[in-house]
């Protein structure tokens, strides 16, 4: 038990973890911008366009 406390620092003197947890900040941040692209991207209106611009594109005459 004294090796465990001996080995413990003060509180609020470290902040080895903060990369962490800003690691995991970056990552949900990432993933609700994914989510919404994503939810952007199927909408109907989107959807629509993007498949006339690839019809558009595949039927080009050379």
């Amino acid at each position: 038990m004294r090796r465990w406390r001996a080995g413990r620092r003060p509180l609020g003197g470290d902040d080895r973890g903060m990369t962490t947890a800003e690691y995991a900040v970056g990552t949900l941040a990432a993933c609700a911008l994914a989510a919404v692209l994503y939810k952007v991207v199927t909408s109907g209106p989107v959807k629509a366009l993007l498949q006339a611009a690839l019809e558009r594109a595949i039927n080009v005459q050379f």
